[in-house]
Protein backbone atom coordinates (compact mmCIF):
# COMPACT_ATOMS: atom_id res chain seq x y z
CA UNK A 1 0.00 0.00 0.00
CA UNK A 2 2.89 2.30 0.79
CA UNK A 3 4.28 1.72 -2.71
CA UNK A 4 0.95 2.47 -4.23
CA UNK A 5 0.70 5.65 -2.26
CA UNK A 6 4.13 6.84 -3.37
CA UNK A 7 3.25 6.05 -6.95
CA UNK A 8 0.08 8.08 -6.74
CA UNK A 9 1.99 10.90 -5.14
CA UNK A 10 4.48 10.85 -8.00
CA UNK A 11 1.71 10.94 -10.60
CA UNK A 12 0.09 13.79 -8.73
CA UNK A 13 3.35 15.78 -8.86
CA UNK A 14 3.68 15.21 -12.61
CA UNK A 15 0.20 16.55 -13.25
CA UNK A 16 1.06 19.77 -11.46
CA UNK A 17 3.79 20.74 -13.98
CA UNK A 18 2.84 24.09 -15.65
CA UNK A 19 4.30 26.32 -18.45
CA UNK A 20 4.46 29.99 -19.22
CA UNK A 21 5.26 31.66 -22.55
CA UNK A 22 8.29 33.90 -22.72
CA UNK A 23 8.76 36.47 -25.54
CA UNK A 24 11.62 35.51 -27.88
CA UNK A 25 13.31 38.87 -27.37
CA UNK A 26 13.60 38.12 -23.61
CA UNK A 27 15.18 34.73 -24.31
CA UNK A 28 17.62 36.41 -26.71
CA UNK A 29 18.56 38.99 -24.06
CA UNK A 30 19.55 36.34 -21.51
CA UNK A 31 23.06 35.00 -21.25
CA UNK A 32 23.77 31.38 -22.17
CA UNK A 33 24.35 30.48 -18.51
CA UNK A 34 21.04 32.01 -17.46
CA UNK A 35 19.30 30.19 -20.28
CA UNK A 36 20.92 26.90 -19.26
CA UNK A 37 19.76 27.34 -15.68
CA UNK A 38 16.19 27.79 -16.91
CA UNK A 39 16.28 24.73 -19.15
CA UNK A 40 17.80 22.28 -16.62
CA UNK A 41 15.25 21.06 -14.04
CA UNK A 42 16.39 21.39 -10.41
CA UNK A 43 17.16 18.11 -8.68
CA UNK A 44 14.71 16.92 -6.09
CA UNK A 45 15.89 16.95 -2.54
CA UNK A 46 15.91 13.60 -0.81
CA UNK A 47 14.61 15.31 2.25
CA UNK A 48 11.06 16.37 2.73
CA UNK A 49 10.53 20.10 2.37
CA UNK A 50 7.85 22.30 3.73
CA UNK A 51 5.18 23.10 1.18
CA UNK A 52 5.63 26.83 1.72
CA UNK A 53 9.42 26.77 2.06
CA UNK A 54 11.30 29.65 0.40
CA UNK A 55 14.24 27.44 -0.46
CA UNK A 56 16.02 28.34 -3.73
CA UNK A 57 15.31 24.77 -4.88
CA UNK A 58 11.57 25.38 -4.82
CA UNK A 59 10.26 25.52 -8.47
CA UNK A 60 7.72 28.18 -7.51
CA UNK A 61 10.59 30.50 -6.65
CA UNK A 62 12.08 29.92 -10.12
CA UNK A 63 8.77 30.66 -11.85
CA UNK A 64 8.33 33.80 -9.77
CA UNK A 65 11.90 34.90 -10.57
CA UNK A 66 11.35 34.22 -14.26
CA UNK A 67 8.18 36.30 -14.15
CA UNK A 68 10.08 39.24 -12.62
CA UNK A 69 12.87 38.96 -15.22
CA UNK A 70 10.28 38.84 -18.00
CA UNK A 71 8.47 41.89 -16.63
CA UNK A 72 11.73 43.82 -16.25
CA UNK A 73 12.84 42.89 -19.76
CA UNK A 74 9.57 43.92 -21.35
CA UNK A 75 9.66 47.27 -19.56
CA UNK A 76 13.23 47.80 -20.75
CA UNK A 77 12.33 47.01 -24.34
CA UNK A 78 9.33 49.29 -24.17
CA UNK A 79 11.35 52.35 -23.07
CA UNK A 80 14.81 51.86 -24.57
CA UNK A 81 14.03 50.35 -27.98
CA UNK A 82 15.79 51.55 -31.10
CA UNK A 83 13.37 50.87 -34.01
CA UNK A 84 16.10 50.86 -36.62
CA UNK A 85 18.39 48.37 -34.88
CA UNK A 86 15.71 45.82 -33.98
CA UNK A 87 15.07 42.93 -36.38
CA UNK A 88 11.32 43.53 -36.15
CA UNK A 89 8.93 46.46 -36.29
CA UNK A 90 7.94 48.43 -33.21
CA UNK A 91 4.41 48.19 -34.56
CA UNK A 92 4.02 44.57 -35.62
CA UNK A 93 0.32 44.98 -36.32
CA UNK A 94 0.74 47.80 -38.83
CA UNK A 95 -0.47 47.17 -42.38
CA UNK A 96 0.30 48.66 -45.74
CA UNK A 97 -2.15 51.14 -47.17
CA UNK A 98 -2.34 52.44 -50.74
CA UNK A 99 -0.30 55.57 -51.32
CA UNK A 100 -2.20 58.61 -52.47
CA UNK A 101 -1.29 60.26 -55.76
CA UNK A 102 -0.64 63.52 -53.96
CA UNK A 103 2.17 62.05 -51.94
CA UNK A 104 0.23 61.99 -48.67
CA UNK A 105 1.28 58.88 -46.77
CA UNK A 106 -0.19 58.08 -43.39
CA UNK A 107 1.84 56.66 -40.54
CA UNK A 108 0.58 53.14 -41.20
CA UNK A 109 1.90 53.16 -44.77
CA UNK A 110 5.29 54.41 -43.61
CA UNK A 111 5.51 51.67 -41.02
CA UNK A 112 4.29 49.03 -43.42
CA UNK A 113 7.02 49.89 -45.92
CA UNK A 114 9.65 49.95 -43.21
CA UNK A 115 8.54 46.63 -41.74
CA UNK A 116 8.55 44.94 -45.14
CA UNK A 117 12.04 46.20 -45.95
CA UNK A 118 13.55 45.22 -42.58
CA UNK A 119 11.93 41.81 -42.35
CA UNK A 120 12.85 40.87 -45.91
CA UNK A 121 16.59 41.32 -46.49
CA UNK A 122 16.19 40.30 -50.12
CA UNK A 123 13.50 42.87 -50.80
CA UNK A 124 14.23 45.21 -53.67
CA UNK A 125 12.60 48.19 -51.96
CA UNK A 126 15.48 50.64 -51.82
CA UNK A 127 13.70 53.20 -49.69
CA UNK A 128 12.27 52.22 -46.31
CA UNK A 129 10.42 55.12 -44.71
CA UNK A 130 9.89 55.03 -40.94
CA UNK A 131 7.68 57.42 -39.00
CA UNK A 132 9.62 58.09 -35.80
CA UNK A 133 8.37 59.78 -32.64
CA UNK A 134 7.71 63.42 -33.35
CA UNK A 135 6.47 62.77 -36.89
CA UNK A 136 9.86 62.95 -38.58
CA UNK A 137 10.39 60.76 -41.63
CA UNK A 138 13.71 59.02 -42.05
CA UNK A 139 14.75 57.09 -45.16
CA UNK A 140 16.83 53.96 -45.04
CA UNK A 141 18.65 53.30 -48.31
CA UNK A 142 19.29 49.68 -49.14
CA UNK A 143 20.57 50.39 -52.61
CA UNK A 144 21.35 47.64 -55.08
CA UNK A 145 23.63 47.86 -58.07
CA UNK A 146 20.78 48.69 -60.43
CA UNK A 147 19.85 51.89 -58.58
CA UNK A 148 23.45 52.89 -57.84
CA UNK A 149 24.37 56.15 -59.52
CA UNK A 150 27.56 56.56 -61.59
CA UNK A 151 30.56 58.46 -60.26
CA UNK A 152 30.28 62.01 -61.57
CA UNK A 153 33.98 62.60 -60.83
CA UNK A 154 33.17 65.95 -59.26
CA UNK A 155 31.99 67.63 -62.49
CA UNK A 156 29.56 70.49 -62.00
CA UNK A 157 27.94 73.01 -64.37
CA UNK A 158 30.23 75.94 -65.12
CA UNK A 159 29.39 78.50 -67.77
CA UNK A 160 32.11 81.06 -67.24
CA UNK A 161 32.22 83.15 -70.42
CA UNK A 162 35.44 84.91 -71.37
CA UNK A 163 35.94 88.63 -70.89
CA UNK A 164 35.99 89.06 -74.67
CA UNK A 165 32.57 87.43 -74.95
CA UNK A 166 31.17 89.80 -72.33
CA UNK A 167 32.69 92.84 -74.06
CA UNK A 168 31.14 91.79 -77.36
CA UNK A 169 27.78 91.43 -75.64
CA UNK A 170 27.57 95.16 -74.95
CA UNK A 171 27.62 96.08 -78.65
CA UNK A 172 25.50 93.10 -79.76
CA UNK A 173 22.70 93.86 -77.31
CA UNK A 174 22.60 97.53 -78.34
CA UNK A 175 22.07 96.52 -81.96
CA UNK A 176 18.30 96.70 -82.54
CA UNK A 177 18.15 97.18 -86.31
CA UNK A 178 18.68 93.67 -87.74
CA UNK A 179 16.57 90.64 -86.91
CA UNK A 180 16.74 86.90 -87.43
CA UNK A 181 13.52 84.96 -88.07
CA UNK A 182 13.64 81.17 -87.69
CA UNK A 183 11.08 78.47 -88.45
CA UNK A 184 11.72 75.18 -86.65
CA UNK A 185 10.17 71.84 -87.62
CA UNK A 186 9.77 68.25 -86.43
CA UNK A 187 8.79 66.92 -83.04
CA UNK A 188 9.26 68.76 -79.76
CA UNK A 189 12.78 67.51 -79.09
CA UNK A 190 13.87 68.18 -82.66
CA UNK A 191 12.49 71.71 -82.33
CA UNK A 192 14.47 72.19 -79.11
CA UNK A 193 17.72 71.45 -80.95
CA UNK A 194 16.89 73.96 -83.67
CA UNK A 195 15.96 76.65 -81.14
CA UNK A 196 19.35 76.19 -79.47
CA UNK A 197 21.12 76.67 -82.81
CA UNK A 198 18.92 79.66 -83.69
CA UNK A 199 20.11 81.51 -80.57
CA UNK A 200 23.75 80.74 -81.40
CA UNK A 201 23.36 81.87 -85.04
CA UNK A 202 21.76 85.12 -83.87
CA UNK A 203 24.77 85.67 -81.62
CA UNK A 204 27.20 84.94 -84.48
CA UNK A 205 25.43 87.49 -86.71
CA UNK A 206 25.01 90.05 -83.92
CA UNK A 207 21.28 90.13 -84.63
CA UNK A 208 18.18 90.25 -82.47
CA UNK A 209 16.22 86.99 -82.46
CA UNK A 210 12.49 86.90 -83.02
CA UNK A 211 10.95 84.10 -80.95
CA UNK A 212 11.18 81.01 -83.19
CA UNK A 213 8.07 79.93 -85.08
CA UNK A 214 7.03 76.31 -84.55
CA UNK A 215 5.98 74.83 -87.88
CA UNK A 216 2.74 72.84 -87.85
CA UNK A 217 3.62 69.18 -87.65
CA UNK A 218 2.17 67.40 -90.68
CA UNK A 219 2.24 63.97 -88.98
CA UNK A 220 0.48 64.89 -85.73
CA UNK A 221 -1.28 68.10 -86.78
CA UNK A 222 0.04 69.94 -83.72
CA UNK A 223 -0.41 73.72 -83.99
CA UNK A 224 1.31 74.60 -80.70
CA UNK A 225 3.24 77.87 -80.53
CA UNK A 226 6.46 78.59 -78.64
CA UNK A 227 4.69 79.92 -75.55
CA UNK A 228 2.43 76.85 -75.45
CA UNK A 229 5.46 74.62 -74.88
CA UNK A 230 8.12 76.81 -73.28
CA UNK A 231 8.20 79.58 -70.67
CA UNK A 232 8.69 82.57 -72.97
CA UNK A 233 9.53 85.19 -70.34
CA UNK A 234 12.01 82.86 -68.65
CA UNK A 235 13.61 82.24 -72.06
CA UNK A 236 14.09 85.96 -72.60
CA UNK A 237 15.36 86.67 -69.09
CA UNK A 238 17.98 83.91 -69.00
CA UNK A 239 19.45 85.00 -72.34
CA UNK A 240 19.19 88.74 -71.69
CA UNK A 241 23.00 89.08 -71.47
CA UNK A 242 23.65 87.04 -74.61
CA UNK A 243 21.07 87.79 -77.31
CA UNK A 244 18.30 90.36 -77.63
CA UNK A 245 15.03 88.41 -78.02
CA UNK A 246 11.70 89.89 -79.10
CA UNK A 247 8.27 88.32 -79.44
CA UNK A 248 7.66 89.82 -82.89
CA UNK A 249 9.22 92.13 -85.45
CA UNK A 250 9.04 95.81 -84.49
CA UNK A 251 6.72 98.05 -86.49
CA UNK A 252 9.72 99.55 -88.31
CA UNK A 253 10.48 96.14 -89.85
CA UNK A 254 6.99 94.71 -90.39
CA UNK A 255 6.83 95.81 -94.02
CA UNK A 256 10.33 94.56 -94.75
CA UNK A 257 10.34 91.45 -96.91
CA UNK A 258 12.71 89.01 -95.23
CA UNK A 259 15.43 87.31 -97.22
CA UNK A 260 14.77 83.58 -97.01
CA UNK A 261 17.70 81.22 -97.00
CA UNK A 262 17.15 77.46 -97.45
CA UNK A 263 20.61 76.34 -98.49
CA UNK A 264 22.46 76.23 -95.19
CA UNK A 265 24.76 73.21 -95.48
CA UNK A 266 25.18 70.56 -92.82
CA UNK A 267 27.60 71.42 -90.01
CA UNK A 268 28.22 75.01 -91.09
CA UNK A 269 30.96 76.82 -89.15
CA UNK A 270 30.66 80.34 -87.66
CA UNK A 271 32.97 81.54 -90.43
CA UNK A 272 30.63 80.16 -93.09
CA UNK A 273 27.61 81.74 -91.37
CA UNK A 274 29.25 85.17 -91.34
CA UNK A 275 30.57 84.89 -94.89
CA UNK A 276 27.18 83.99 -96.38
CA UNK A 277 24.63 85.76 -94.17
CA UNK A 278 26.21 88.81 -92.55
CA UNK A 279 26.15 91.11 -95.60
CA UNK A 280 22.61 90.08 -96.47
CA UNK A 281 21.16 90.67 -93.00
CA UNK A 282 23.03 93.99 -92.74
CA UNK A 283 21.53 95.05 -96.07
CA UNK A 284 17.99 93.68 -95.76
CA UNK A 285 17.74 93.97 -91.95
CA UNK A 286 15.65 90.76 -91.72
CA UNK A 287 16.84 87.22 -92.47
CA UNK A 288 14.57 84.16 -92.46
CA UNK A 289 16.04 80.69 -91.91
CA UNK A 290 14.26 77.35 -92.15
CA UNK A 291 15.26 73.76 -91.54
CA UNK A 292 18.14 74.31 -89.11
CA UNK A 293 18.29 70.67 -88.01
CA UNK A 294 22.01 69.77 -87.77
CA UNK A 295 22.95 72.75 -89.92
CA UNK A 296 25.27 74.38 -87.39
CA UNK A 297 28.58 72.68 -86.65
CA UNK A 298 28.89 70.68 -83.42
CA UNK A 299 32.45 71.95 -83.01
CA UNK A 300 32.28 75.63 -82.07
CA UNK A 301 34.50 78.01 -80.06
CA UNK A 302 34.23 77.50 -76.31
CA UNK A 303 32.00 80.52 -75.60
CA UNK A 304 29.47 79.46 -78.25
CA UNK A 305 29.44 75.92 -76.84
CA UNK A 306 28.67 77.38 -73.42
CA UNK A 307 25.88 79.42 -74.98
CA UNK A 308 24.44 76.22 -76.42
CA UNK A 309 24.38 74.67 -72.96
CA UNK A 310 22.86 77.81 -71.44
CA UNK A 311 19.98 77.67 -73.91
CA UNK A 312 19.40 73.92 -73.66
CA UNK A 313 19.76 73.43 -69.90
CA UNK A 314 18.69 76.78 -68.45
CA UNK A 315 16.66 78.90 -70.87
CA UNK A 316 14.37 76.29 -72.43
CA UNK A 317 12.12 75.62 -69.46
CA UNK A 318 8.66 74.23 -70.12
CA UNK A 319 5.61 76.42 -69.63
CA UNK A 320 4.17 76.55 -66.09
CA UNK A 321 1.11 74.37 -66.75
CA UNK A 322 3.16 71.67 -68.52
CA UNK A 323 5.73 71.77 -65.74
CA UNK A 324 2.99 71.48 -63.11
CA UNK A 325 1.39 68.42 -64.67
CA UNK A 326 4.73 66.76 -65.46
CA UNK A 327 5.88 67.23 -61.87
CA UNK A 328 2.60 65.77 -60.58
CA UNK A 329 3.04 62.60 -62.62
CA UNK A 330 6.68 62.31 -61.55
CA UNK A 331 5.60 62.71 -57.91
CA UNK A 332 3.08 59.91 -58.34
CA UNK A 333 5.82 57.65 -59.66
CA UNK A 334 8.07 58.74 -56.79
CA UNK A 335 5.45 58.02 -54.10
CA UNK A 336 6.78 54.54 -53.37
CA UNK A 337 10.47 55.16 -53.94
CA UNK A 338 12.84 54.97 -56.87
CA UNK A 339 11.66 54.45 -60.42
CA UNK A 340 13.01 53.65 -63.85
CA UNK A 341 11.94 55.37 -67.06
CA UNK A 342 12.05 53.86 -70.55
CA UNK A 343 11.68 55.59 -73.89
CA UNK A 344 10.15 52.91 -76.11
CA UNK A 345 10.30 53.50 -79.87
CA UNK A 346 7.77 51.03 -81.25
CA UNK A 347 5.41 53.30 -83.17
CA UNK A 348 4.56 52.54 -86.81
CA UNK A 349 6.43 55.57 -88.19
CA UNK A 350 9.60 54.56 -86.27
CA UNK A 351 9.67 51.12 -87.89
CA UNK A 352 9.09 52.72 -91.28
CA UNK A 353 11.80 55.37 -90.93
CA UNK A 354 14.46 53.08 -89.46
CA UNK A 355 14.10 50.43 -92.18
CA UNK A 356 13.43 47.82 -89.48
CA UNK A 357 10.63 45.34 -88.82
CA UNK A 358 8.70 44.89 -85.55
CA UNK A 359 8.92 41.09 -85.79
CA UNK A 360 5.40 40.61 -84.43
CA UNK A 361 3.58 38.78 -87.19
CA UNK A 362 3.98 38.62 -91.00
CA UNK A 363 0.92 40.88 -91.27
CA UNK A 364 2.55 43.69 -89.28
CA UNK A 365 5.82 43.33 -91.18
CA UNK A 366 3.85 43.67 -94.42
CA UNK A 367 2.18 46.87 -93.14
CA UNK A 368 5.60 48.41 -92.49
CA UNK A 369 7.06 47.28 -95.82
CA UNK A 370 4.06 48.60 -97.76
CA UNK A 371 4.26 51.99 -96.05
CA UNK A 372 7.96 52.19 -96.79
CA UNK A 373 7.42 51.40 -100.46
CA UNK A 374 4.78 54.12 -100.75
CA UNK A 375 7.01 56.69 -98.99
CA UNK A 376 10.67 55.82 -99.67
CA UNK A 377 11.66 59.36 -98.66
CA UNK A 378 10.84 58.50 -95.04
CA UNK A 379 13.73 56.05 -94.76
CA UNK A 380 16.50 57.77 -92.80
CA UNK A 381 19.63 56.84 -94.80
CA UNK A 382 21.50 53.62 -95.55
CA UNK A 383 18.79 52.42 -97.91
CA UNK A 384 21.13 49.77 -99.33
CA UNK A 385 21.13 47.79 -96.07
CA UNK A 386 18.76 44.89 -95.44
CA UNK A 387 16.70 44.61 -92.28
CA UNK A 388 19.01 41.91 -90.90
CA UNK A 389 22.08 44.07 -91.57
CA UNK A 390 20.48 47.04 -89.84
CA UNK A 391 19.53 44.89 -86.86
CA UNK A 392 23.05 43.53 -86.38
CA UNK A 393 24.50 47.02 -86.82
CA UNK A 394 22.44 48.23 -83.85
CA UNK A 395 20.30 50.54 -85.99
CA UNK A 396 16.91 49.11 -84.97
CA UNK A 397 14.85 49.84 -81.85
CA UNK A 398 14.80 47.15 -79.19
CA UNK A 399 11.59 45.13 -78.98
CA UNK A 400 9.64 44.66 -75.74
CA UNK A 401 11.15 41.19 -75.26
CA UNK A 402 14.67 42.51 -75.79
CA UNK A 403 14.12 45.34 -73.31
CA UNK A 404 12.79 42.87 -70.73
CA UNK A 405 15.83 40.60 -71.15
CA UNK A 406 18.15 43.61 -70.92
CA UNK A 407 16.53 44.77 -67.67
CA UNK A 408 16.77 41.29 -66.15
CA UNK A 409 20.44 41.03 -67.14
CA UNK A 410 21.10 44.41 -65.51
CA UNK A 411 19.42 43.06 -62.35
CA UNK A 412 16.46 45.42 -62.32
CA UNK A 413 14.20 44.40 -59.40
CA UNK A 414 11.07 42.58 -60.48
CA UNK A 415 8.97 45.02 -58.45
CA UNK A 416 10.71 48.07 -59.96
CA UNK A 417 8.31 50.86 -60.83
CA UNK A 418 8.68 51.66 -64.53
CA UNK A 419 7.46 54.71 -66.44
CA UNK A 420 7.42 54.27 -70.20
CA UNK A 421 7.38 57.19 -72.60
CA UNK A 422 6.45 57.03 -76.25
CA UNK A 423 3.49 56.75 -78.58
CA UNK A 424 1.12 53.84 -79.13
CA UNK A 425 3.16 50.80 -80.24
CA UNK A 426 2.36 49.20 -83.57
CA UNK A 427 0.13 46.28 -82.60
CA UNK A 428 -1.27 47.99 -79.51
CA UNK A 429 -0.26 47.58 -75.89
CA UNK A 430 -0.40 43.80 -76.28
CA UNK A 431 3.09 43.94 -77.77
CA UNK A 432 4.34 45.16 -74.38
CA UNK A 433 3.32 41.94 -72.62
CA UNK A 434 6.87 40.51 -72.50
CA UNK A 435 7.75 43.57 -70.40
CA UNK A 436 4.65 43.75 -68.24
CA UNK A 437 4.84 40.04 -67.34
CA UNK A 438 8.35 40.49 -65.98
CA UNK A 439 7.78 43.96 -64.51
CA UNK A 440 4.10 44.39 -63.61
CA UNK A 441 4.44 47.91 -62.15
CA UNK A 442 4.42 49.47 -65.62
CA UNK A 443 2.87 52.89 -66.20
CA UNK A 444 2.65 55.71 -68.72
CA UNK A 445 1.17 59.19 -68.47
CA UNK A 446 -2.35 57.92 -69.20
CA UNK A 447 -2.15 55.44 -66.34
CA UNK A 448 -0.95 58.09 -63.87
CA UNK A 449 -3.14 61.02 -64.87
CA UNK A 450 -6.41 61.67 -63.08
CA UNK A 451 -9.59 61.93 -65.18
CA UNK A 452 -9.50 65.09 -67.29
CA UNK A 453 -5.87 66.06 -66.59
CA UNK A 454 -4.61 65.18 -70.07
CA UNK A 455 -7.75 66.19 -71.91
CA UNK A 456 -6.64 69.78 -72.71
CA UNK A 457 -3.55 68.38 -74.49
CA UNK A 458 -5.20 65.48 -76.31
CA UNK A 459 -4.30 66.77 -79.79
CA UNK A 460 -0.99 68.39 -78.87
CA UNK A 461 1.76 65.85 -79.46
CA UNK A 462 4.47 68.34 -78.46
CA UNK A 463 2.88 68.89 -75.05
CA UNK A 464 2.56 65.14 -74.51
CA UNK A 465 6.23 64.73 -75.43
CA UNK A 466 7.14 67.49 -72.97
CA UNK A 467 5.27 65.69 -70.16
CA UNK A 468 7.14 62.47 -70.96
CA UNK A 469 10.40 64.42 -70.93
CA UNK A 470 9.77 65.79 -67.42
CA UNK A 471 8.86 62.43 -65.87
CA UNK A 472 11.85 60.73 -67.54
CA UNK A 473 14.26 63.46 -66.48
CA UNK A 474 13.24 63.07 -62.84
CA UNK A 475 13.63 59.28 -62.80
CA UNK A 476 16.50 57.52 -61.03
CA UNK A 477 17.45 55.50 -64.12
CA UNK A 478 16.67 56.20 -67.78
CA UNK A 479 17.02 53.78 -70.70
CA UNK A 480 16.10 54.52 -74.34
CA UNK A 481 15.22 51.57 -76.56
CA UNK A 482 16.63 53.50 -79.52
CA UNK A 483 18.54 56.69 -80.22
CA UNK A 484 16.79 59.89 -81.20
CA UNK A 485 16.36 63.49 -80.18
CA UNK A 486 14.65 62.81 -76.86
CA UNK A 487 17.27 60.29 -75.78
CA UNK A 488 20.10 62.65 -76.73
CA UNK A 489 18.47 65.62 -74.99
CA UNK A 490 17.92 63.62 -71.81
CA UNK A 491 21.46 62.27 -71.87
CA UNK A 492 22.81 65.82 -71.75
CA UNK A 493 20.19 67.05 -69.28
CA UNK A 494 20.88 64.19 -66.84
CA UNK A 495 24.64 64.70 -67.19
CA UNK A 496 24.26 68.43 -66.49
CA UNK A 497 22.14 67.58 -63.42
CA UNK A 498 25.00 65.58 -61.89
CA UNK A 499 25.38 62.56 -64.17
CA UNK A 500 22.18 60.81 -63.17
CA UNK A 501 22.15 57.22 -64.34
CA UNK A 502 21.53 56.87 -68.08
CA UNK A 503 21.98 53.39 -69.56
CA UNK A 504 22.82 53.33 -73.26
CA UNK A 505 21.91 49.90 -74.69
CA UNK A 506 24.98 48.47 -76.42
CA UNK A 507 22.87 47.02 -79.21
CA UNK A 508 25.60 46.26 -81.70
CA UNK A 509 27.57 44.10 -79.29
CA UNK A 510 24.76 42.43 -77.37
CA UNK A 511 22.35 41.49 -80.19
CA UNK A 512 24.33 38.41 -81.31
CA UNK A 513 23.84 37.05 -77.78
CA UNK A 514 20.10 37.75 -78.01
CA UNK A 515 19.98 35.59 -81.12
CA UNK A 516 21.97 32.73 -79.56
CA UNK A 517 19.20 30.48 -78.24
CA UNK A 518 21.70 27.91 -76.93
CA UNK A 519 23.35 30.38 -74.56
CA UNK A 520 22.35 29.70 -70.92
CA UNK A 521 20.41 32.54 -69.32
CA UNK A 522 23.01 32.96 -66.57
CA UNK A 523 25.80 33.38 -69.13
CA UNK A 524 23.67 35.78 -71.16
CA UNK A 525 22.98 37.94 -68.11
CA UNK A 526 26.64 38.02 -67.11
CA UNK A 527 27.79 38.98 -70.62
CA UNK A 528 25.16 41.69 -71.12
CA UNK A 529 25.82 43.23 -67.71
CA UNK A 530 29.54 43.31 -68.43
CA UNK A 531 28.91 45.01 -71.80
CA UNK A 532 27.20 47.92 -70.02
CA UNK A 533 29.68 48.67 -67.24
CA UNK A 534 30.92 51.73 -69.11
CA UNK A 535 27.51 52.78 -70.45
CA UNK A 536 25.81 53.95 -67.27
CA UNK A 537 26.02 57.72 -67.72
CA UNK A 538 29.58 58.28 -66.50
CA UNK A 539 31.25 61.56 -67.56
CA UNK A 540 32.48 61.36 -71.14
CA UNK A 541 34.69 63.99 -72.72
CA UNK A 542 33.02 65.48 -75.79
CA UNK A 543 36.36 66.21 -77.40
CA UNK A 544 37.24 62.51 -77.47
CA UNK A 545 35.42 62.37 -80.81
CA UNK A 546 34.77 65.15 -83.31
CA UNK A 547 31.18 66.01 -84.12
CA UNK A 548 29.68 65.17 -80.71
CA UNK A 549 26.95 67.53 -79.56
CA UNK A 550 27.82 69.51 -76.44
CA UNK A 551 24.18 69.38 -75.33
CA UNK A 552 24.59 65.58 -75.21
CA UNK A 553 28.14 65.57 -73.78
CA UNK A 554 28.53 68.78 -71.72
CA UNK A 555 32.00 67.86 -70.36
CA UNK A 556 34.38 69.74 -70.52
CA UNK A 557 32.99 72.95 -72.09
CA UNK A 558 29.93 73.26 -69.83
CA UNK A 559 30.94 71.20 -66.80
CA UNK A 560 34.19 71.25 -64.90
CA UNK A 561 35.76 70.06 -61.67
CA UNK A 562 36.13 72.33 -58.62
CA UNK A 563 39.73 73.07 -59.56
CA UNK A 564 38.81 74.01 -63.14
CA UNK A 565 35.96 76.18 -61.89
CA UNK A 566 38.31 78.13 -59.63
CA UNK A 567 40.66 78.61 -62.58
CA UNK A 568 37.82 79.95 -64.74
CA UNK A 569 36.78 82.39 -62.02
CA UNK A 570 40.33 83.67 -61.65
CA UNK A 571 40.65 84.12 -65.43
CA UNK A 572 37.39 86.07 -65.48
Amino acid sequence: MALSKNSNSSNSNKKKVSYISVPSQIINSLSSSSLQSLLVSPKKSSRSTNRFSFSYRNPRIWFFTLFLVSLFGMLKLGFNVDPISLPFSRYPCSTNHPLSFDGEQNAESHLGLAQESILSPGSSNSNAVIQLDGGKNETLLTEGDFWKQPDGLGFKPCLGFTSQYRRDSNSILKNRWKYLLVVVSGGMNQQRNQIVDAVVIARILGASLVVPVLQVNVIWGDESEFADIFDLEHFKDVLADDVHIVSSLPSTHVMTRPVEEKRTPLHASPQWIRAHYLKRINRERVLLLRGLDSRLSKDLPSDLQKLRCKVAFQALRFSPRILELGNKLASRMRNQGQYLSLHLRMEKDVWVRTGCLPGLTPEYDEIVNSERERHPELLTGRSNMTYQERKLAGLCPLTALEVARLLKALEAPKDARIYWAGGEPLGGKEVLEPLTKEFPQFYNKHDLALPGELEPFAKKASVMAAIDYIVCEKSDVFIPSHGGNMGHALQGQRAYAGHKKYITPNKRQMLPYFMNSSLPESDFNRIVKDLHRESLGQPELRMSKAGKDVTKHPVPECMCSDRQQQQQQSDA
